[in-house]
């Protein structure tokens, strides 16, 4: 198991074969100019071993998921606690929030079970350039 608690800085968790959540995670990184945020793919060894720690399905990889001090935060939740820590205007979406959560995923859900038909699916997970890599859980250890 991975000592959640003691990773620094958190983790956005996303499904690396969709186009949406490879293009979202390729936005935040030109966006996150302090390099708050390391990324994984919910479906590395890293991504199954949160998702198994944190009793979540571990076929079903339609959610974002931000990890952070231990705590797991999912879809809009995930999301716009993101956004608050951006560059630029970027973290006015974070008062979003005050949208009750059964609102905001509605929302969330309807993308998420549409975005494979909307933006299409890669036959692999999206790999980032050499530069990037250090901001990537790879077979549980983080580069850097």
């Amino acid at each position: 198991m991975y000592e959640l608690q003691t990773l620094g800085q958190p983790v956005i968790l996303f499904d690396g074969l969709c186009n949406l959540c490879s293009g979202t995670v390729q936005f935040i990184i030109r966006h996150d100019k302090k390099r708050r945020y390391r990324f994984a793919s919910l479906q590395s060894p890293f991504g199954q071993a949160v998702l198994q720690q944190f009793g979540l399905p571990t076929t079903e990889l339609n959610s974002f998921i931000l990890l952070e001090n231990g705590r797991i935060f999912t879809k809009s939740t995930g999301a716009l606690r993101v956004t608050r820590k951006l560059g630029g205007l970027y973290k006015l979406l974070y008062a979003f929030i005050i949208i009750p959560p059964f609102l905001r995923n509605a929302v969330y859900s309807f993308v998420a079970k549409n975005r494979f038909k909307w933006l299409g699916k890669k036959d692999a997970c999206w790999l980032p350039t050499p530069e990037l890599r250090r901001l990537f859980w790879d077979e549980g250890s983080l580069n850097q």
